[in-house]
């Protein structure tokens, strides 16, 4: 800064830049502050901080107050601690100075009428680009709200769609996990959006909407909700983008308020249809009414976006603008009014035949008015209704004036909906004083509680009409339910005793209020339920009341604990421990044993399954409430958390003990979940032998809830679980449990992430092999031998033969030895006898397993296929990890291997038919063994099948690992090769020519050093019997090919990519380099559809015909064989063009033969019959434009380099 402009600035200090400014600055103190201050933070800028590393909105960004341009970050000095005088304000003169003098084009020196013309013209734009200077970008924070709206609405849509919807969907989103891999963060972008496209128009096909609703204006207005679901998904999704954000900031902030604006009303809308669709439409309205509530909540109180700066989200006091909140004044209407409306015109819409037949029927409608209203004025608390008034007085007496009619048209309507109908027969007072006193109960304790909510007993004279209030209601209460009057000043102190609680924080008077309710409920429950004889929920009805009443008391007594000192809050854990046990007890008698019995009468007694969900989520909410106040500890935490989740497992599986052994395996498995929380971010929160202990305890849990799985086994395979798959899944329960001890606390300990591995695989090894158990292993309680000996299995699911499991055990064996291996649990890369050892084992296992399990009836070959796999197997292993010897024993084994291929091939068939049809020279078949002769040979084609599969796969695995290690090897050649050009990086930068050179003949040259080196090993043989194993794979693979599909043609396309693992040797292909990989496999191609086309022509002409060979020429069979050889060789130019190209890679730009043969290869294709010559045509096409782009890319890449 010029000392000029300095000047300049100095006078806009003193001078102002408004009236108002002015006025603030009469002071010269001030003044020279304000100097001092500006000065001190330019010289500071200009020493420690360059212009150019500020953002546009950090240039942008000034303090209006002294009309100085601020450019120094926030993080400087945040607004929140600077001086009220020196916080940011945002208004429209202040941002309309701030483009003025932000702008390159503006200058101190202009006029003032000049300056105001500057800032007209600038004005246009400060509204587009204020809310872009606020922009801050950050991650979403409000991904678990948005989650808990969406993503049960996504499960539900496709649960509706079905399997075309799930195949498209994890179609389209493993495309674009892919793209995102590659690092093309549009293109995943894009991909997320058209995989939600196509999942909602395969919806609109596979779902039957239209039909469903039986209704073409419900059914469009469905699909409607299904397409803005999903693409609220898609919103959702695109906020994640960062780039997105960075790049386009007013699409993210619109997104977000696209988002909070529109999930109220599709998630209430699609979490009530599934309701609906699950429970009926009985009490549909109040199930809409429940997830408006929520989700009103959840969305509507005001929030700041998450893309707005913090810094100025907190000025001004900690007032927040209405600028930063995530939906404005209109959205929010908008939200109040589906609130307050949808609710009841739904019921209106659903139930407009029966809105008006009675008392209740009317009691419905204004209910589903007046209760969303009133958690409207409620909400309002929480600045629900910011957008109606900012007058605190006035929202006050808005509260409460409309939230005394809502509670007197909600209490009559409960008394007229609920009370008199369904608790009628408690009421011992009779009419109308009954009414009165019902009326005074319930409207007392409501407006009670609505002034302690809107906190208006803060006075001495409301805490005495609250004290007279709490008296009324508890005496009128007791009268109505029948309490004696002699008796009837003991409800009345009990009220005295909750008002003074409530007013003056008195603990001893909350336990005297608890001790007289105690009384009180027990009373009630004798009077009513103690004289009853009935059998309720497995037990007498005294002794649940019992429970009961034990459980009011307890809950009753719970507040009071809470609010005693922190040295007694061991008595509140106790007893929010006992009421969870109490009631996890009562609701299981309930919910599982839901039969009455009453003088020999039996009647279903249903405990409605959302009853569950509420006590769930409530004691859930309070235990996390109390511990966010710090009245209970962690244990606590980790104790009600598992016993009110453990309640959810009743609504699933229908075991008499689910909810207890759900709650053991909770306990089991959260501890390093809850326990370990607020320890510090060390290592390793555990320690070792804490670790071990917590996974004892988790498998001790899984062996008790062992009857649970074979519960829900039995219910998902509709018959009784083998003792296999039984241990299979406990074995995986016990790993997947064990995942947290690992993942949170031993995360950089190998072995136990190695050992986690192993006890999974185990556990999947057995789900899959079901092996036979022993007695003496499997565990047969009552319950699994009653499911097991049903008389009905036979009838139902037939005779099944038992087929011998016992090699299933070889072949867990050896997949365990290969994942001990793989984990490094048995050191066979270091000892060379265990490593001789371990691979006889592993091929003694696999030829075992695979004799017994595919070749039963060929005893005699048994001993050739263990020996091939015990061959196969030491193979492999030692070619992985060599020994001193062992690379002059290999080339041995496997001839070894090669030899047995034949012998066992032949000896296969010969031996079946010397077993089963004789040793005849004729094979002894005559007309009564025509079946056997065709069962043998069946079995013998199969046989052979098989055994072609295997050592098919045996060399495939052998090229595959030849391959691997050559590879390895040249890397490491490579790598060399690069460590010493940088050792020599001050030569080459004095000739970089030769340089160049040298690379580019470097590439060529490494093969050849490889194989000298492998030659100095003693493992010159590997390229050579990679080779052999590719060929003879390759030629395996085609006879299945002819043997399983007829000699398909489409099959050589996945056939010959086999010949990709070919190697250069010294031998067979000495010229054969990594530049020409390729070219085995297009010459494969070529050449097998070339023959095949010749065998179609051959044998159309042979067979084709009545006349053999076509006797007369120009006949029929004459013709097509000319026309159909002609067009075949009109297709070998591209292709034998293509394959020179594909060896060389060299052309001339300038060569048109690619594009010469483009002629013939058309003519081919719309001439010929034959379906092969065809396909040749095609892919001569596309081989000579795939060789006319490459060449034309390589000059042009070629002339960039020059």
């Amino acid at each position: 800064m010029t000392k000029r402009q300095c000047f300049a600035w100095i006078e806009m200090l003193f001078s102002g830049c408004g009236p108002t400014k002015a006025r603030g600055l009469r002071s010269p103190t001030f003044k020279i502050q304000r100097l001092l201050l500006f000065l001190t933070r330019h010289r500071f800028r200009e020493k420690n901080q360059p212009t150019d590393q500020f953002t546009i909105s950090e240039r942008r960004e000034i303090s209006p107050s002294i009309c100085i341009q601020r450019k120094t970050p926030a993080k400087m000095l945040p607004p929140e601690l600077q001086p009220r005088l020196f916080r940011p304000h945002i208004s429209s003169t202040s941002s309309s100075s701030e483009q003025a003098s932000s702008s390159p084009n503006y200058s101190p020196h202009m006029s003032p009428a000049s300056t105001r013309s500057f800032i007209d013209r600038r004005t246009s734009g400060a509204t587009s680009r204020s809310s872009n200077s606020r922009f801050s970008p950050s991650s979403f924070a409000y991904n678990g709200r948005i989650a808990l709206a969406l993503v049960p609405c996504a499960a539900f849509l496709l649960d509706l769609g079905g399997a075309p919807v799930i195949a498209t969907l994890t179609v389209g989103l493993l495309i674009s996990y892919i793209v995102d891999s590659l690092d093309v963060k549009f293109g995943a972008f894009l991909g997320i959006w058209m995989s939600l496209i196509t999942a909602q128009i395969a919806f609109f096909f596979s779902s039957s909407l239209l039909s469903s609703f039986n209704s073409l204006p419900l059914g469009l207005l469905a699909a409607f909700l299904c397409a803005e679901t999903t693409f609220l998904i898609g919103c959702w999704t695109s906020l994640q983008f960062k780039w997105l954000q960075l790049e386009n900031p007013s699409i993210v902030v619109a997104l977000e308020r696209l988002l909070f604006a529109c999930a109220p009303f599709t998630a209430s809308s699609l979490f009530a249809w599934a309701t609906i669709s699950a429970v009926g439409m009985s009490s549909s309205s109040y199930y809409f009414l429940v997830f408006a509530c929520v989700f009103y909540w959840l969305f509507a109180i005001p929030r700041v976006s998450s893309f707005k700066t913090k810094q100025e989200a907190k000025y001004l006091g900690g007032e927040i603008p209405e600028d930063n909140y995530i939906l404005g004044s209109l959205e929010s209407s908008f939200l109040s009014l589906n609130l307050m409306f949808m609710p009841l015109l739904f019921h209106v819409a659903s139930h407009y035949s029966v809105m008006f037949s009675s008392a209740a029927s009317v009691s419905d409608l204004l209910l589903l008015f007046f209760v969303p209203f009133l958690f409207q004025l409620y909400a309002s608390t929480r600045g629900g209704l910011w957008w109606v008034t900012k007058d605190s007085r006035q929202l006050q007496s808005i509260r409460i004036v409309n939230g005394a009619v809502a509670l007197v048209v909600i209490v009559i309507c409960l008394e007229i909906r609920v009370v008199f109908r369904s608790f009628g027969k408690y009421i011992q007072v009779p009419p109308p004083l009954n009414y009165l006193l019902v009326t005074t109960t319930m409207l007392g304790g409501a407006a009670g509680a609505g002034a302690s909510v809107l906190g208006m007993i803060s006075s001495g004279l409301s805490s005495a009409f609250f004290t007279a209030l709490a008296v009324i209601v508890s005496s009128a209460g007791a009268i109505v339910v029948g309490f004696p009057l002699l008796f009837t000043p003991l409800p009345a102190v009990a009220g005295l005793y909750f008002a003074r609680f409530f007013t003056k924080k008195s603990v001893p008077s909350y336990f005297a209020f608890v001790a007289l309710g105690s009384l009180m409920v027990i009373w009630f429950v004798m009077h009513n339920y103690w004289d009853l004889n009935i059998w309720l929920a497995g037990m007498f009805l005294k002794s649940f009341c019992k429970l009961i009443v034990a459980n009011i008391i307890i809950a009753m007594v719970i507040p009071g604990l809470v609010l005693l000192p922190s040295k007694f809050h061991f008595l509140a854990e106790a007893g929010m421990v006992a009421h969870a046990l109490l009631l996890c007890y009562i609701e299981d008698r309930f919910f599982n044993y839901s039969t009455i019995y009453h003088y020999g009468m039996e009647d279903d007694v249903m405990y409605p399954s959302y009853m569950v969900i509420s006590t769930t989520l409530i004691g859930l909410a309070v235990v996390r409430r109390l511990f966010a106040d710090h009245r209970i500890g962690s244990k606590a935490v980790w104790i009600l958390t598992c016993l009110y989740s453990s309640k959810l497992a009743m609504l699933f599986l229908s075991s008499k003990s689910v909810v207890w052994v759900s709650a053991a395996l909770l306990l089991a498995v959260s501890p390093p979940l809850l326990l370990y929380k607020e320890k510090s971010k060390s290592a390793s929160k555990m320690k070792p032998w804490q670790g071990y202990a917590h996974a004892l305890v988790v498998a001790i849990s899984v062996w008790f809830c062992r009857e649970t799985i074979f519960d829900a086994l039995q219910w998902w395979n509709g018959r009784p679980p083998s003792d296999g798959l039984l241990l299979g899944f406990c074995i995986v329960l016990i790993g997947l449990a064990c995942i947290p001890i690992v993942a949170l606390h031993f995360s950089h300990v190998l072995s136990a992430k190695r050992s986690l591995v192993l006890v999974v695989a185990t556990g999947c090894m057995f789900i899959l092999m079901q092996p036979p158990m022993p007695m003496t292993w499997s565990y047969h309680s009552e319950m699994i031998k009653a499911a097991r000996q049903s008389a009905d299995d036979i009838s139902i699911y037939g005779f099944m033969a038992s087929k011998p499991t016992w090699p299933s055990w070889l072949l867990i064996v050896a997949l365990l030895l290969i994942l001990a291996a793989a984990t490094s649990l048995i050191p066979i890369k270091y000892v060379v006898e265990l490593r001789a050892f371990y691979s006889v084992a592993m091929g003694l296992a696999l030829g075992v397993y695979i004799s017994a399990e595919f070749f039963l009836q060929a005893a005699v070959l048994h001993a050739l296929i263990v020996v091939t796999m015990v061959c196969a197997s030491v193979f492999v292993i030692f070619t992985h990890f060599p020994s001193a010897s062992s690379t002059k024993l290999l080339p041995w084994v496997f001839a070894l291997l090669v030899a047995l291929f034949p012998v066992t091939y032949l000896l296969e068939g010969q031996v079946r038919i010397k077993n089963d049809l004789g040793d005849n020279a004729a094979w002894g078949w005559d007309a009564r063994e025509e079946d056997k002769k065709v069962t043998a040979m069946l079995a013998i084609e199969g046989a052979r099948t098989s055994l072609l599969g295997l050592y098919a796969a045996i060399f495939m695995l052998i090229a595959l690992l030849i391959k691997f290690e050559l590879t390895s090897l040249l890397r490491e050649k490579v790598s060399e090769k690069s460590g010493q050009s940088k050792t020599q990086g001050g030569a080459s930068g004095m000739f970089p020519t030769r340089t160049r050179l040298m690379q580019q003949r470097r590439a060529t040259s490494i093969q050849s050093f490889a194989i000298e080196k492998m030659s100095e090993e003693g493992a010159a043989w590997m390229p050579a019997v990679g080779n052999v194993a590719t060929i003879v794979c390759f030629a395996i693979c085609l006879i299945l090919n002819i043997h399983i599909s007829g000699g398909s043609s489409q099959a050589i396309f996945f056939l010959a990519p086999i010949l990709l693992l070919l190697n250069q040797d010294s031998d067979l292909l000495s010229g054969f380099g990594d530049k020409q990989r390729y070219f085995p496999v297009t010459l494969a191609i070529s050449t097998y559809l070339a023959l095949s086309s010749l065998y179609v022509v051959w044998e159309e002409v042979w067979f084709g015909g009545n006349t053999g060979w076509g006797v007369e020429i120009g006949g029929r069979e004459w013709f097509f064989a000319v026309k159909n050889l002609a067009l075949l060789i009109l297709t070998a130019p591209g292709h034998i063009i293509f394959n020179r190209y594909v060896w060389s890679y060299s052309t001339k730009n300038s060569d048109p033969s690619p594009m010469l043969t483009l002629p013939l290869s058309f003519a081919a294709v719309v001439i010929t019959d034959v379906f092969q010559v065809r396909l040749l045509g095609v892919l001569g096409i596309v081989y000579s434009v795939a060789q006319y782009v490459i060449s034309r890319q390589q000059h042009i890449k070629g002339l960039r380099y020059i």
